[in-house]
């Protein structure tokens, strides 16, 4: 047990309320508020005060039309799973790798996306953590280059 204990102290995995409970779920707070909150009030200002640009159509996806507002609010999964990602203290890597991560845990998700998103990214980045540093990809890197 202290073999397994010293491993993940070593990978920076640390099973506690604290890191869970309060670190990933502020920073999922954090995601949550700079992308779905933030394109509510981007929205909620162009519908009041009639700004064309904040209202009008940006992006058309599969017949969907997106206004600026609505581009940010789609993007509150990705945002919300690189907050917990890097409250973990993830590698740049395992970040990008979340933003598809959180996508998909939000769409799939339905109601209860947000919540899928919190469960499925510190498992990610928790899972992520036990092969870093196993593979030295500063060599991988040299061989890319030259």
């Amino acid at each position: 047990m202290e073999k397994f204990k010293a491993f993940l102290k070593r990978k920076d995995i640390e099973i506690s309320l604290k890191r869970y409970g309060i670190d990933a779920l502020g920073a999922m707070a954090q995601g949550l508020f700079c992308s779905l909150l933030i394109g509510t009030i981007i929205n909620t200002i162009g519908t009041q005060f009639h700004i064309p640009f904040l209202t009008m159509a940006v992006a058309t996806v599969n017949d969907t039309q997106y206004t600026v507002g609505s581009l940010a609010s789609a993007m509150s999964g990705p945002a919300m799973a690189v907050a917990i990602g890097y409250a973990l203290h993830c590698p740049p890597l395992v970040l990008f790798s979340l933003i598809t991560v959180g996508f998909a845990s939000n769409a799939l998700g339905g109601a209860g996306g947000p919540l899928a998103v919190l469960f499925v990214a510190i498992v990610a980045a928790e899972m992520a953590a036990i092969p870093r540093q196993i593979v030295d990809t500063s060599h991988l890197i040299y061989c890319m280059v030259s």
